[in-house]
């Protein structure tokens, strides 16, 4: 028999997710207490403290949320060529993964002293295309990683800013934008 997946813990960490967005978009992470999370969760301490041990590992945990989520997103890329369509559809898939979940990339990232987000996303990115270069045996004269480096730097800084200044372009304008900067051949 599987491995029944219990709801009820499934339900708080969401909860738990949703309360800890929530108070991060009023204050700094550092000024938010257990009891802040809590309240806003409409739970006991008790519960939290079964789940978590303080407010960095439930951050933690929303982050790998998050990271295993966009792993899980870019597998679904069937592109099997490295070419200008792999580029796109993992730029569709990039943000349309930030677009869907704005709010808690947006108040992570008004907290993100230590640029968790930025490493996170270029590290996801960064496998996911250098095992495709591998697996391609792509030959270049540019070694796989600068290859990889220049276009998800670029990316994720994009990206990021898009996150930041909502108004800035539409995901069309952006993805508009990343379809003429990126070459035919790459």
């Amino acid at each position: 028999m599987k491995n029944k997946i219990d709801l009820r813990i499934i339900k708080t960490n969401k909860v738990l997710f949703e309360a800890l967005i929530t108070l991060m978009e009023q204050k700094d992470f550092e000024k938010i207490k257990i009891s802040d999370i809590c309240d806003q969760a409409l739970i006991n301490r008790s519960t939290f403290y079964a789940h978590y041990e303080d407010k960095y590992d439930l951050l933690l945990a929303m982050i790998n949320d998050l990271k295993n989520n966009l792993e899980n997103e870019l597998k679904k890329n069937k592109e099997e060529d490295i070419s200008k369509n792999y580029f796109m559809e993992l730029l569709k898939i990039l943000i349309n993964h930030v677009d869907e979940k704005r709010e808690t990339y947006n108040s992570i990232l008004k907290n993100d002293k230590n640029g968790i987000v930025m490493d996170f996303l270029i590290d996801v990115s960064y496998r996911d295309l250098t095992s495709r270069l591998k697996n391609n045996n792509i030959i270049s004269v540019i070694p796989v990683d600068v290859i990889t480096k220049f276009y998800i730097g670029g990316i994720v800084n994009i990206g990021i800013d898009w996150v930041k200044n909502k108004d800035k372009y539409t995901k069309e304008e952006l993805l508009l934008y990343f379809d003429k900067l990126i070459p035919d051949k790459v």
